[in-house]
């Protein structure tokens, strides 16, 4: 079990673990977060797609692009903004590496509602 730090962060997993062009879902409380790790920056994000609420963990993650398995909408994984369709966001949340190379993940707002469902 990942413990809180007094800011608000938690621990996940080993930076090392991570590799460019990857992306991996971690549980923190009763949320899921997805890392995406790009050009050696690494990137936290609501790992429920807000059109339908599928996990993006099971969807393809190429080219900088996230894509959802449900119906193939598609995130741009730098700055999580919608690329197909346009106008919708990915809710990012905080993120870091401690001194002990462990990448920490501090929840925002969880998109919820946020975004248009068709």
């Amino acid at each position: 079990m990942s413990t809180e730090t007094p800011d608000g962060f938690v621990e996940l997993v080993e930076a090392d673990e991570l590799w460019d062009d990857e992306m991996d879902s971690y549980d923190v409380g009763d949320e899921e977060v997805l890392l995406v790790k790009v050009d050696g920056q690494i990137h936290a994000y609501d790992a429920i797609c807000p059109h339908q609420s599928i996990s993006l963990a099971e969807g393809e993650f190429e080219n900088g692009l996230i894509t959802c398995r449900a119906h193939e909408w598609q995130f741009n994984a730098v700055s999580g903004e919608g690329v197909n369709p346009l106008g919708n966001c990915l809710t990012r949340h905080d993120v870091r590496i401690n001194d002990d190379g462990m990448v920490e993940v501090r929840l925002r707002e969880s998109a919820g509602t946020r975004g248009p469902r068709h």
